[in-house]
């Protein structure tokens, strides 16, 4: 099995297990200085306590929250994936109250492995339709 075949397992297993909602499981995934690169943040944020903080806020707001792999690939050091994240809106998210809606929403995430762990992650989420789902009015069926 190649390098690339190996991360490519590896970010596959850090889907699995982020699913089952172990996060302490998740974090012995990830380097020590775990760098997070969030599309539109001014600045990254390095560490497995952030990293935590943030899935912390995701599953409080969707405690169900599920990632689904819809493609994946590897280049050397690099994993690509887009995923469909699904959940319901159970808690605050960024100052909207639970709708108890379902979402869904796509991301686009890159990653770099480093000595078998995640080293450093770039993250693209379609928040837009995630935030339209949450704030428009109900459609009458």
């Amino acid at each position: 099995m190649t390098d690339a075949q190996h991360n490519v397992d590896l970010v596959r297993r850090a889907f699995s297990v982020f699913n089952t909602g172990d996060l302490d499981r998740c974090m012995s995934l990830l380097t020590e200085d775990f760098v997070i690169n969030l599309a539109g943040m001014p600045f990254q944020m390095r560490g497995r306590a952030p990293w935590r903080g943030n899935v912390e806020l995701m599953r409080a707001a969707f405690p169900d929250i599920h990632a689904h792999i819809d493609d994946i690939f590897g280049d050397g050091d690099r994993v690509a994936v887009r995923l469909t994240f699904r959940g319901t809106h159970r808690g605050d998210f960024q100052g909207i109250p639970a709708t108890g809606r379902e979402v869904a929403y796509m991301s686009l995430e890159h990653y770099r492995i480093q000595d078998g762990l995640l080293a450093e992650e770039w993250i693209s989420s379609d928040l837009t339709t995630l935030m339209r789902r949450l704030t428009e009015p109900e459609q009458a069926h």
